[in-house]
């Protein structure tokens, strides 16, 4: 059975994947959107806007800069949530 945070984890990485027009193979936990994935500024707000509308969060611009790869989105998310690890 697949726990609440796994399933989290893999919702998150689909809208990533659909933003950054990636398949879920080629991006990794630790990868970096950026540098390993050619992401920029706009595609960042555009998976920040995804991921609030998705899990009903309000995440702080701030928070940006700590989402360079899959586990930091997570952690941001989680965060904002309020999810338990």
């Amino acid at each position: 059975m697949v726990n609440i945070a796994e399933k989290n984890f893999e919702k998150i990485k689909e809208i990533v994947c659909d933003i950054l027009e990636l398949e879920e193979d080629e991006v990794t936990d630790e990868g970096l959107f950026k540098e390993e994935y050619g992401a920029d500024s706009l595609r960042a707000i555009e998976i920040l806007g995804s991921l609030e509308r998705e899990f009903g969060v309000v995440i702080d611009q701030a928070d940006l800069e700590r989402m360079t790869n899959l586990r930091g989105v997570y952690d941001v998310v989680a965060g904002s949530a309020g999810w338990t690890k």
